[in-house]
């Protein structure tokens, strides 16, 4: 059973915004314990004092995505919801691979704020219904592999280097594999040296073409 009161941290660069959620959080029974204007001031906030929420704006200076995966790694108790204006489905999509448990649009009314941040707390996760039907949508959507694990090749790979390999075969970039995986370019291109090591090809579409069955 979650207490009434719960500790939170609230970060975004509208000191307004800060203001009015701090309100509404606090009527509804919040100890907000600290707000931040950055990504910094935010994972800072976070490891120090440990609240039980970190309610995060995803284009905050910093990045709020990256605030909200180095609070995964540092204090993995604390309950990451993003705060946006966004219904950008790739926002949407980063924050839940980063670690979010709720996404909630700044429109949200105080009063719901408080009861979603508490439903996160008993282990709900927090997200408007047209926003749960496009998470819903994602995974009923046919597959988009270009390739299936059940190809002997495929077993060579590591679970990383699968993943490489997937997003690479579905087209895209260096840049954009490094992105949606949350590694640099330079991790990346060792990813696919090693799979082109472990397949005996010399470049990427053969690669490719090998783990398709082609």
């Amino acid at each position: 059973m979650v207490a009434e009161a719960f500790r939170a941290i609230i970060a975004d660069d509208d000191a307004r915004l800060r203001a009015a959620v701090r309100r509404g959080l606090e009527a509804g029974g919040c100890h907000v314990v600290g707000a931040a204007t950055n990504a910094d001031e935010a994972i800072e906030l976070t490891v120090r004092h440990r609240p039980d929420v970190a309610l995060l704006d995803i284009h905050m200076p910093g990045n709020g995505i990256r605030a909200a995966q180095e609070i995964r790694r540092a204090a993995p108790d604390t309950a990451i919801v993003m705060l946006t204006q966004s219904r950008d489905d790739e926002d949407l999509f980063d924050s839940l691979r980063a670690g979010a448990v709720g996404y909630l649009l700044k429109e949200t009314d105080p009063a719901t704020l408080v009861a979603s941040l508490r439903g996160v707390l008993a282990g709900e996760a927090a997200m408007p219904p047209a926003l749960v039907a496009r998470v819903l949508d994602e995974f009923r959507a046919p597959t988009r592999r270009r390739f299936g694990r059940s190809s002997p090749a495929a077993g060579k790979l590591s679970a990383r280097e699968w993943e490489v390999m997937e997003l690479l075969g579905q087209g895209l970039s260096t840049e954009q594999v490094a992105t949606r995986l949350f590694l640099s370019s330079t991790t990346v291109r060792v990813h696919v040296s090693s799979v082109l090591k472990k397949l005996a090809v010399r470049d990427r579409e053969s690669a490719l073409r090998l783990l398709s069955g082609e």
